[in-house]
């Protein structure tokens, strides 16, 4: 059994004696006769990496199996020609107003979700572009550390393909208009994509990220974007005069990004960079209005038909991109903003910024404030986070880009009083008519009150002024905390309804002027927002026709804007070709455009189902949140299981003590959905749904039937489903079983195990994590008799492909890490007590074991058992000794025998946790 088809075929046959013996586990069950083959030396550790290698390539295949479904065709003329059936205006005023706006805004985040290699992401991405499958010995590549940089690197990439396909279809845009309306295409300004990014730029939760990398990274994108308009005008004539313009432009801001890209902790440093780069320049270039009109001037006058469409495309990217690869959105939390209020206007922290006492305190504050002239000596003396945003933002207007505006997203935003904060701080530096604040409506009370926070704020005739100077109410609402805390079903609907609220609020405040851009957060997996079946579902699931219908009723124009995160989220846009899919059919199934009069769908209207259904499901996912249980489970391994993904911190600090009682908000929501999916069930999709249909399943179940809403909710339920598995939930309790362990070596059948197994069951005796998987699990299990029961009187309108295969995938892997797992535990307990570091605690190394706290084993057992220490003869002395007798050679065979094969397999688990992902279709 050292292949993957033995191991395969004998998880099919465990499954048999599920029927036989209802609590008969297949996964662990396999996983012992994996364990006992390694300890027995029948199995190495190179045997393992073989076969998972081999199921890592598999998984790849799968991953790209369902990107090019989800974007196929993915060949250049296939998508001009699929573009070109959706233009079906019948004037040329319908055509440009269609195109002439976003359809999309994408915006390019950076959460910790690098999960694959780049020699994984370009086998992904080649075998879903050429319709093949990943070659069984694919190249898996080491893991580069993802810094900052290297997000920042990866998301320009990733904007820059976006933006070769946006070109693309802005000149079959353009091309199209010319031969159907050739009178009047040229008043034509294509923009149907917008791009922005705010990697650099997100201060929410990090600490790391200074004003100058911010600075840095604006002046870096300044010199990208102008280098591809260069390219872009070199194309269509290397002579062309603009260049005489464009190319010293581009040298100069290399210059200023160079200058920023050093120290500029000394005063004297900073005072170089920043007095060079605000100096009068003739290269300066802040704005590229003036190079708009003469491209789109030329275009006018030329005859040749091919010259103006390749100039006015130009033209329209200028228009959509300024002076950086795309706009940009700085995040603060609201806490800081609030922190900066008071210091600002309220010193003693007498006003409680809940209070409609705040709202008039801060308003007059804003209508008195008068506009602050700032420089970078303000911004580097600056303490307060919130208010060095504000001014990094005015010397980004003033010195690097003086047109695109600037997004400020304030996390965790409960108050109107926050919003009317961040009003001041712009008002008080003079960005106000450049700058969209926008709250993020995510947590549990935000959502809940999300409602009368934007009656609230849409009441106070300044916010609304500002607003139309804008010309749009910004709002972003969150799928992160939201599905961690709320349950990703309940929290969609919760914002469904919010982003209705919104469009009632702006109608009642006559806003009809005013556009609702609407930033609906997520990240690519199936927990976090993102609908895996189909791109259709995946633009609807967050902004659902019936909220678009609201806007559409309302008389507001809509800007939906939705994120592609880090890794997971920037394959979509890897290669120019997969860029160019992913942008048409987006493009073909127009997501800000909805249909005014199409009927109500049935789940709005039967709210006496609904609405309950909503409510229960909430219920049951809050009992999930507050139950120790669920809580010690998710938290068991620490994030043990699950590669480092990204630059910012998966977890808050704690001491070792303080690991068993980790508290899910120490964990990050990405991390805390990932260790779900590694677990083996997607528990806040899945958990409540057929708890919330018990005593109603017929009526129910035919809502869900009816209704497209209902039929949504029901393919994401079965997309998670179809990958869940409670029996693995179970397994991974066994691990801490004393019983288990105790039991293995009886009957003299793992003789060699005995001590090893003994020390096992005697330090787990008291351990409290096999009842807590067992009673989750028996949760779980509850929960989805009643799911199944509700599923089996709804049609499977869109089955899982391959769903077997992934499911038996998933099986093996999970098997063959928790093998790995209790290799790692044998050899953890095997080590000699004795050692020259004496400080050394045994428990505490084997409790960083059990925790997969690995890495910081390694380093206690390498520092008590040293291969390499000062010896007798190493001395050339005179005086004769006769201690010590002799040398110690002991260590070396520790460190091969005990220290080297649990790193060895921890690397090994490592490698199947991005493997179970890459089935789950992303990280977290």
């Amino acid at each position: 059994m050292t292949t993957l088809a033995d191991l395969t075929e004998r998880l099919q046959q465990s499954h048999q004696r599920t029927a036989e013996t209802p609590l008969f586990n297949p996964v662990f069950q396999l996983s012992l006769d994996l364990s006992r083959m390694l300890e027995s030396g029948e199995l190495s550790l190179e045997d393992c990496a073989a076969i998972i290698a081999e199921l890592e390539c598999a998984a790849l295949g799968q991953r790209a199996e369902r990107l090019r479904n989800m974007v196929a065709p993915v060949g250049r003329d296939a998508n001009v020609a699929a573009l070109e059936e959706c233009l079906t205006e019948p004037t040329f005023a319908a055509f440009a107003d269609r195109w002439g706006s976003p359809q999309l805004h994408a915006v390019f985040t950076a959460h910790p979700t690098f999960l694959m290699t780049p020699a994984q992401t370009d086998a992904v991405a080649a075998a879903a572009a050429a319709g093949e499958g990943v070659e069984p010995d694919c190249v898996i590549g080491e893991r580069p550390q993802v810094t900052l940089a290297y997000e920042h690197g990866q998301a320009m990439h990733a904007i820059a393909n976006a933006q070769v396909a946006r070109d693309t279809l802005n000149a079959a845009l353009l091309d199209h208009a010319r031969k159907s309306w050739p009178d009047e295409w040229l008043a034509m300004k294509p923009l149907p994509f917008r791009f922005a990014s705010w990697v650099g730029y997100d201060m929410d939760g990090r600490t790391d990220i200074t004003w100058s990398n911010s600075i840095g990274f604006r002046l870096a994108e300044k010199v990208e974007r102008l280098s591809l308009y260069c390219d872009a005008l070199a194309k269509i004539d290397p002579a062309h005069p603009l260049l005489n313009e464009l190319k010293p432009a581009t040298n100069y801001a290399e210059e200023r990004a160079a200058d920023f890209a050093g120290d500029l902790s000394d005063p004297a440093a900073l005072s170089v960079a920043a007095n060079r780069l605000t100096a009068s320049d003739p290269r300066k270039l802040l704005s590229l209005a003036p190079y708009i009109e003469r491209l789109e001037q030329e275009a006018a006058e030329t005859d040749d038909a091919a010259r103006a469409v390749a100039l006015k495309t130009l033209a329209a990217s200028m228009r959509a991109d300024g002076l950086g690869m795309g706009w940009i959105h700085f995040r603060v939390n609201a806490k800081q903003l609030n922190n900066a209020i008071r210091r600002k206007l309220d010193p003693t922290g007498a006003i409680d910024l809940a209070s409609k006492g705040a709202i008039v305190h801060i308003r007059r504050a804003i209508e008195q404030v008068k506009p602050h002239r700032s420089n970078f000596g303000a911004l580097a003396i600056e303490s307060s986070t919130a208010i060095r945003q504000f001014l990094a933002m005015a010397q980004i207007l003033a010195h690097v880009d003086a047109d695109a505006p600037i997004r400020m997203l304030i996390a965790e935003c409960e108050e109107p009083a926050t919003i009317l904060a961040a009003l001041y701080f712009a008002k008080l530096f003079g960005i106000e008519d450049k700058v969209d604040i926008s709250p993020l409506f995510e947590t549990e009370t935000a959502l809940e009150h999300g409602g009368r926070f934007v009656d609230a704020l849409l009441a106070e005739e300044i916010y609304r002024d500002y607003a139309k100077v804008r010309g749009r109410v910004a709002i972003q609402t969150g799928f992160s905390d939201a599905g961690r805390f709320v349950g990703q079903i309940p929290a969609s609907l919760a914002i469904e309804r919010l982003q209705g609220r919104l469009a009632e609020a702006m109608a009642e405040h006559e806003m009809e002027g005013v556009a609702a851009l609407i930033f609906n957060t997520h990240g690519e997996s199936m927990g976090r927002g993102a609908h895996p079946s189909s791109l259709e579902d995946r633009l609807n699931w967050p902004l659902s026709p019936w909220a678009k219908r609201r806007f559409a009723r309302a008389g507001i124009m809509l800007e939906p804007e939705v994120s592609f995160q880090g890794g997971d989220g920037y394959l979509w846009f890897s290669t120019p070709e997969l860029a160019l899919a992913t942008l048409t059919r987006i493009a073909c199934i127009r997501p800000a455009h909805t249909d005014p009069d199409a009927p109500k769908d049935l789940f709005y209207r039967r709210t006496d189902l609904s609405l309950d259904f909503y409510r229960a499901i909430k219920e049951h996912q809050r009992e999930h949140l507050e139950s120790r249980t669920y809580s010690r489970a998710v938290t068991a391994f620490g994030l043990g299981l699950l590669n480092s993904t990204g630059s910012r911190v998966s977890r808050r600090q704690s001491d070792l003590s303080a690991d068993r009682e980790m508290s899910l908000r120490q964990i990050r929501a990405i991390p805390h959905n990932a260790i779900l999916q590694q677990l083996g069930y997607p528990v806040n999709v899945i958990a409540g749904i057929g708890h919330a249909a018990e005593g109603n399943y017929e009526e129910m179940a035919q809502l869900l039937q009816d209704s497209e809403r209902g039929r949504q909710l029901v393919r994401l339920v079965r997309a998670s489903n179809a990958l869940a598995s409670v029996k693995t939930v179970a397994a991974h309790g066994e691990l801490f079983n004393s019983a288990y362990w105790a039991s293995r070596p009886y009957r003299g059948t793992e003789s060699h195990l005995t001590s090893a197994c003994e020390k096992l069951a005697e330090y787990l005796v008291k351990d409290d994590r096999v009842g807590v998987f067992r009673r989750l699990a028996s949760r779980l299990r509850v929960d989805a008799l009643k799911l199944h029961r509700l599923l089996d009187l709804i049609p499977d309108e869109d089955p899982t492909a391959n769903r077997e295969e992934k499911r038996r995938m998933i099986g093996v892997l999970q098997a063959l890490r928790l093998a790995l797992l209790q290799h790692m535990f044998i050899r953890a307990v095997s080590v000699p007590v004795f050692s020259r570091a004496n400080d050394v605690s045994r428990d505490d190394v084997l409790e960083m074991v059990f925790t997969l706290r690995v890495d910081e084993a390694l380093a206690q057992l390498r520092r008590a058992y040293p291969t390499s220490f000062p010896k007798i003869t190493d001395f050339q002395l005179d005086e004769p000794t006769d201690y010590p007798e002799g040398e110690d050679h002991g260590y070396e065979a520790i460190r091969r025998d005990f220290i080297d094969p649990i790193e060895t397999a921890y690397a090994l688990s490592l490698r199947i946790s991005t493997a179970i992902a890459n089935i789950f279709g992303a990280h977290g």
